[in-house]
């Protein structure tokens, strides 16, 4: 029995009954620099009414301003003095420490530029000390609220990343010790991997196996983070597990003994207290995850409804062309190598479906019907994947989904370039940069699935919506001019 298989079967403890909402952390930040920037302005306005019981006289105008203009002061403020950082969201003495502080420097702000343009003395002294104290209040109120409310949702789990530790001997326990002791960390502590220390005592728990049981776990989806903490390691022994991990959809770290393995330019960031060098992001996560899924649901829905009408006649179409079903389901790897049915047209004979051990179609391909090489060189047999990107299978723009048994030159896509395996570090799409490149069709020689590869890694690296809708308008060009689908 491979090492670890007792210890990191099943999925970890922190994963059962916890609801995750993604980019939770960061979405959160925003929510409470708006909170407070649009309290900032409210009060204003309030203490405008209190003061003069209207807001139809003139010089209400310059009050208005001044509420506005006071609100972006403290917005400016507060991220100056630090008022979102972990700790001053998570801790109500610290929080509210640092709003106060960024109240007054944009109160001293406001009164600065009052004075040197000489607009100071048309301001009533009562509501400017209205103003000041009503907004610091509510500030403390709303702060305290949202303290409140993170902190439960922190005791559920929501935002925290499910973390492991790859190094078991006494760097990793050091810092599997820090995590356990450390409250103000988003983290789920998964355990630690290691290839030489199987459990022995004094190694850092909960231990869970071996770098496979670790890569296994990772493509099972119960783990965000990877921290490496092997001391004992060289440069080479850590590009190799680093290359394995890379080709998966996780944020790789290196602990901060590891100085000795060299890598210029990356970034780092702390955890807590704890320097931590970051390897390799986890691409289109966050915030871009959550921008992407919304794009892929609200254009997606929209698409599908307006071709509803166009798919009916296709539906027809191939059911009167030949006997046998209109939808055919297949087999796709997808992201993080899970497994999925895709929705296409039935383009071939019923008879000649493949499910296994699945062969790309050629040009004049004897499988194909009438309709299919119409729909098939038209992209037209696609169209029904929007039901995959709705579901969120796949997105709209992404790297094509193949067969798992697919092969070129007789040898599967995964063992013929290294790097394919990156390409499941995000969602499949049904267009991607590499196809309105022209590299669609058949892959029949290495240096077309390099190409592919190549292609669908430069979109995963330099993903923006933006980048989507170009892909996109570029596909529909693609769709009128077709050169190489059949």
């Amino acid at each position: 029995m491979e090492a670890g298989s007792g210890a990191g079967s099943g999925p970890p403890v922190h994963d059962r009954g916890v609801s995750r909402t993604p980019a939770m952390l960061e979405l959160s930040g925003l929510m409470a620099r708006l909170l407070e920037g649009v309290t900032v302005l409210i009060v204003g306005l309030v203490g405008v009414w209190f003061t003069y019981r209207t807001f139809d006289l003139n010089p209400i105008d310059d009050y208005v301003r001044v509420a506005w203009l006071s609100s972006l002061a403290y917005a400016l403020m507060s991220e100056l003095t630090g008022c979102y950082d972990i700790d001053a969201r998570f801790t109500a003495r610290v929080g509210w420490t640092r709003v106060l502080m960024a109240w007054v420097g944009a109160c001293l702000a406001m009164m600065t530029l009052a004075f040197f343009m000489k607009a100071s003395d048309g301001f009533s002294r009562g509501w400017t000390i209205f103003w000041f104290m009503s907004v610091a209040l509510a500030l403390v109120t709303v702060r305290g609220g949202a303290t409140m409310a993170m902190r439960a949702m922190k005791r559920r789990g929501v935002f925290n990343q499910r973390v492991a530790i790859l190094g078991s001997n006494a760097q990793g326990r050091r810092l599997a010790d820090y995590i356990a002791g450390n409250g103000m960390l988003t983290i789920d502590l998964v355990g630690c991997y290691d290839d030489h220390s199987a459990g022995e005592p004094g190694s850092c728990a909960p231990w869970r196996g071996n770098v496979s049981a670790l890569l296994a776990d990772i493509r099972a989806g119960h783990i965000d983070q990877v921290i490496i903490a092997m001391p004992y390691a060289d440069d080479e022994s850590l590009q190799t597990v680093v290359a394995q991990l890379s080709m998966l959809p996780v944020l790789i770290r290196l602990a901060p003994d590891l100085s000795a393995f060299t890598v210029a330019g990356q970034a780092m960031v702390m955890l807590g207290d704890l320097p931590l060098m970051t390897l390799f992001e986890r691409p289109i996560n966050g915030v871009d995850q959550v921008l992407k899924r919304l794009e892929d649901l609200v254009l997606g829905t929209l698409i599908l409804i307006a071709a509803a009408p166009f798919l009916a006649l296709v539906a027809i179409a191939v059911k009167l062309d030949s006997p046998g079903p209109v939808f055919f389901r297949q087999e796709r790897e997808g992201f993080n190598h899970q497994r999925f049915r895709i929705w296409k047209f039935r383009s071939m004979r019923t008879d000649r479906l493949e499910y296994d051990d699945i062969q790309q179609a050629k040009v004049g391909d004897p499988r194909v019907t009438r309709v299919g090489r119409i729909i098939r060189a038209t992209s037209i047999d696609e169209i029904p994947q929007l039901f995959n990107v709705v579901i969120g299978d796949m997105s709209l723009v992404g790297p094509r989904p193949h067969a798992p048994s697919t092969r070129v030159a007789g040898v599967l896509f995964s063992e013929a370039t290294q790097k394919y395996a990156a390409r499941h570090r995000v969602k499949p799409g049904m267009t991607g940069w590499a196809q309105v490149n022209g590299w669609r069709g058949e892959t029949d020689t290495d240096e077309k699935l390099l190409k592919r590869v190549e292609f669908d890694l430069f979109y995963i690296d330099n993903w923006s919506v933006a980048f989507d809708l170009y892909i996109m308008a570029r596909t529909v060009a693609a769709v009128l001019f077709p050169k190489s689908a059949y």
